[in-house]
């Protein structure tokens, strides 16, 4: 159980901890907290303020707010972000750059009660790799207002960001390593962007200049796949290509591989999984609303969003990031029929030929969006899906998107 005391040794580091709000044009979003790693530079929890067009700050050794509308660097998959902080130097809180044992004592930083600062302990029980993601498992509360805080060991160096979140039907408290954050420092932008530019839709300008993109090349450890996405879905063309500029796809693993169907990555659970992880299941944070496009169908090479089940999904919205490629198998006239009466959807004379000759998943006709087509490489896509897998179709070696680039 944490405990309080009062050390008033602390009360340096409150000029450096910050109470933010976010805000969306006035209306306020959420609030947490963040921590300064530069003289300017505030880190928080990328959930806060990834809708946001500003963030006022407030360090918590006094009452002057402070405002940031840009950020220099972002990682969406560990949830983190670092602001630039207008009109204010603060003295960075030093970030502890290894891994941390467990049982170490740990704390978190409070504001003042009368005249002191309130200081509560706790210690590390692991790193654990939770749903797909390395974290800090720690004994520490951390209430929903303190999401962000840095949480510290004796030396008063920070190990990461803190947050609690529901595992295993119980709350538990984390800290996301400072190691991440380390690294987001070393490969910051040389010139900030505005946070608007994080929200989930593509302004026109950008919608344009997506349209123009002649494909796309997605290298693997078995060869490279060259692919275009269609104008005709615009949502999933430009989410799909502004979470490439993001590098969000490198190094995640093609997690699901199912013989007679295809290939699928882009799940945010697969950067860090062990093996024998059961992952698939982590998008980048939000879903997408379907757009079936009459006359796009499952036919070999086409790429398509998963979704969760309509059971858990009335709206059939699709993941975020994830994606299949469908390498298919042929169809005899009489499986068609069946899978019409099925799913109640008609078969096009086109598409009864296409699936005959050619091959393809029609059983996901009408229900699941199609936004782009493999050009080449899909002799890497039958390659893979011939590979040994477990029961859940993760394959039983990993394979992953090395990187994902725009030809323009």
């Amino acid at each position: 159980m944490n405990t309080e005391n009062q050390i008033d040794e602390w009360e340096q580091m409150l000029a450096s901890v910050a109470k933010i709000e976010s805000y969306d044009n006035g209306r306020i979003l959420e609030k947490g907290q963040g921590f300064f790693v530069g003289a300017n530079l505030l880190v928080t929890k990328y959930s806060l303020v990834n809708q946001a067009t500003e963030v006022k700050i407030q360090p918590l050794d006094g009452n002057k707010t402070y405002s940031a509308t840009r950020f220099v660097a972002f990682d969406r998959i560990n949830d983190l972000i670092i602001l630039e902080v207008d009109s204010v130097k603060r003295e960075p809180i030093v970030l502890v750059e290894g891994e941390i044992p467990r049982s170490a004592k740990t704390m978190y930083i409070a504001p003042k009660t009368s005249k002191t600062t309130q200081l509560f302990t706790g210690k590390v029980l692991n790193l654990a790799n939770v749903k797909g993601i390395n974290l800090y498992r720690l004994t520490n509360r951390i209430r929903s207002s303190q999401f962000g805080s840095p949480i510290f060991v004796s030396n008063k160096k920070a190990i990461g960001v803190a947050f609690s979140a529901v595992v295993d039907y119980e709350e538990q408290s984390f800290a996301t390593p400072s190691f991440y954050i380390s690294e987001m420092l070393k490969n910051k932008k040389g010139e900030p962007e505005l946070l608007e530019t994080l929200k989930i839709s593509a302004n026109s300008k950008v919608a344009a200049e997506n349209m123009k993109i002649k494909g796309l090349v997605i290298e693997t450890g078995y060869g490279n796949i060259t692919i275009k996405l269609f104008n005709e879905t615009p949502g999933y063309r430009d989410n799909f290509i502004r979470l490439v500029k993001e590098d969000f796809y490198d190094s995640l693993l093609i997690h699901r591989v199912i013989a007679d169907f295809g290939i699928q990555s882009g799940a945010a659970d697969t950067r860090y999984a062990r093996p024998g992880d059961n992952v698939g299941w982590k998008g980048p944070g939000y879903t997408i609303p379907a757009h079936v496009v009459d006359g796009l169908y499952h036919k070999r090479g086409m790429i398509g969003s998963p979704r969760k089940p309509d059971t858990a999904n009335e709206r059939r919205r699709s993941d975020g990031s994830q994606f299949y490629i469908v390498s298919g198998r042929k169809y005899f006239d009489n499986e068609l029929d069946d899978l019409e009466t099925q799913n109640n959807y008609t078969f096009s004379k086109e598409q009864r030929q296409v699936y005959k000759s050619v091959g393809g998943a029609p059983h996901l006709d009408g229900s699941y969006t199609i936004f782009g087509q493999v050009v080449s490489g899909m002799e890497v896509v039958d390659k893979i899906a011939k590979v040994e897998t477990d029961k859940r179709w993760r394959p039983v070696k990993d394979i992953r998107v090395k990187d994902i680039r725009i030809l323009k």
